[in-house]
């Protein structure tokens, strides 16, 4: 059974979007992964459709109705996949989270506008919040097919090179060190002579080093205390908790 997605969305239009193009698009086609809408509109209990109505309390903006919701939710086979609602007020979505979803069934993913959703429905179906930064956008669109694409490409057989996923940022607890390929010479900058010398020890040192590094100037909150200090050069450790 392949990892599968659905989508409740005011916008199925958005989807697959650029889940549909390169090796993303690919693995669908083969059959690793597959992705379907549900439009919630199409579960209002009106005739004008209604999804949204004023924010109890007062304020600005509309907020989503629960009863709405549910009825789109409760058409969807959850068949062991989280439930997730892609919300700035959320947990902040983490490599090792990505992992964990991507070695599940699939996901049901809810994309929100307006003002936000009434908490009553997100209580009552037990769904996760998951933010992917920290901003706002216009919906949970973009967001869902960010989750999507940071899942997919850890399945088995998406990507093509097995260490592919294994090196990049965040999987060892630091961010990637630098990337270098021809010509070997570029405006006057040359490849660190490292790279070239075919000592695959020193290279896998230097990448440590640099990955390290680049960790320390950039995302310090990535790393223990005991690797946050100048100078220190120990080689890192796997971090399963860490974006």
């Amino acid at each position: 059974m392949s990892w599968h997605a659905t989508i409740l969305t005011l916008f199925p239009e958005a989807f697959p979007g650029m889940l549909d193009v390169s090796i993303i698009g690919r693995a669908r086609n083969e059959g690793l992964w597959s992705l379907d809408t549900v439009q919630i509109r199409d579960h209002a209990h009106n005739k004008h459709r209604n999804v949204d109505d004023t924010p109890a309390g007062g304020g600005p903006g509309m907020v989503m109705r629960a009863d709405v919701l549910a009825a789109a939710a409760d058409s969807v086979e959850r068949a062991g996949r989280p439930f997730i609602y892609l919300s700035p007020r959320g947990k902040p979505l983490k490599q090792a989270r990505v992992q964990e979803l991507a070695a599940g069934p699939g996901v049901i993913l809810l994309c929100g506008r307006f003002e936000g959703v009434d908490q009553r429905f997100l209580d009552a179906r037990d769904v996760e919040e998951v933010s992917i930064g920290d901003f706002v956008l216009a919906g949970g669109e973009v967001a869902a097919q960010t989750l999507i694409e940071a899942c997919v490409r850890l399945i088995p057989g998406v990507l093509g090179a097995s260490q592919s996923s294994e090196e990049e940022s965040f999987e060892s607890g630091l961010l990637e060190y630098p990337q270098y390929t021809r010509p070997r010479d570029f405006e006057g900058r040359e490849i660190p002579p490292v790279l070239l010398s075919g000592d695959h020890e020193a290279v896998a040192g230097w990448r440590r080093k640099q990955a390290l590094d680049i960790t320390r100037a950039r995302r310090p909150d990535l790393l223990p205390d005991d690797r946050n200090e100048a100078g220190s050069n120990p080689a890192p450790e796997k971090k399963e908790d860490d974006q």
